[in-house]
């Protein structure tokens, strides 16, 4: 008799647990779901919060990848002054080599550039490429240096090779052709004709291609801008003796 009431209650609490243990797998189960398919708001936010963590360490990489290569940046300056230097110099050897002519072609006006005091003109472009094409390559003077090397492109640029478009060997294929250069096709490809017929064309075209020299602005403006960057970046650190000069200087001042 007095064991019925017991029997239920031990009943009734294994139910009650069995119950609770259902809930309980039903309310993970739920947690997994509404982990798995977040509301649209928390899902937005969720992914900027995501964005802004990756957009911080790419800028904190970028930052410490720029402080590591901050130490190199004289060599890009260094690079412009050894690509530059032997053109310039060749260009001054150049004139004085021709000294005779390249006086008669700045002085005549009817052929020439027809400029004033032709020898005081070919002795001053040409020292300044040359000397000025020598003084880069150890980078003495690179910012001064610029200055009239520009002054040289500038004049070179208008008095010779405007009139002439941008490109500096004819292509006709070019968006940047102008009249003069699609003109040219039917000369270069009338000369090609003429050396097939009378030469070892093969021969003649073994080490490049017959071209026409168009004459544009395209090197006297590239060496500008080259020249240019020189005049703001200086010789560059650790690569120019500029750079040493002013650190020596910059001692002795403190």
């Amino acid at each position: 008799m007095t064991l019925g009431p017991s029997i239920r209650w031990a009943g009734n609490t294994r139910a009650q647990s069995l119950r609770t243990k259902a809930e309980n797998k039903k309310n993970r189960q739920c947690y997994k779901v509404c982990k798995t398919f977040q509301p649209p708001a928390t899902y937005i936010e969720t992914s900027f919060v995501k964005a802004d963590l990756m957009i911080q360490t790419t800028t904190e990489y970028y930052r410490v990848v720029l402080q590591r290569i901050q130490s190199l940046d004289g060599l890009a300056p260094l690079l412009l002054r050894l690509y530059l230097a032997p053109v310039m110099m060749q260009a001054g050897w150049t004139k004085f080599q021709s000294f005779d002519s390249t006086v008669a072609w700045f002085g005549n006006s009817e052929w020439g550039l027809g400029l004033p005091f032709p020898e005081v003109m070919v002795v001053l472009a040409a020292g300044t490429e040359l000397v000025g094409g020598a003084l880069l390559i150890p980078g003495i003077a690179v910012r001064l240096v610029s200055i009239p090397l520009m002054a040289t492109m500038i004049v070179a640029a208008v008095t010779v090779h405007l009139e002439n478009g941008w490109l500096a060997i004819a292509d006709s294929s070019s968006w940047l052709a102008n009249e003069r250069v699609m003109e040219s096709a039917e000369r270069l490809e009338r000369a090609r004709d003429i050396l097939r017929e009378n030469g070892n064309y093969s021969w003649l075209t073994g080490r490049g291609s017959v071209v026409i020299l168009n004459n544009g602005i395209e090197f006297a403006a590239t060496y500008f801008v080259m020249l240019l960057t020189l005049l703001f970046t200086g010789g560059g650190r650790y690569t120019s003796v500029d750079y040493f000069v002013a650190k020596r200087i910059g001692r002795s001042t403190h």
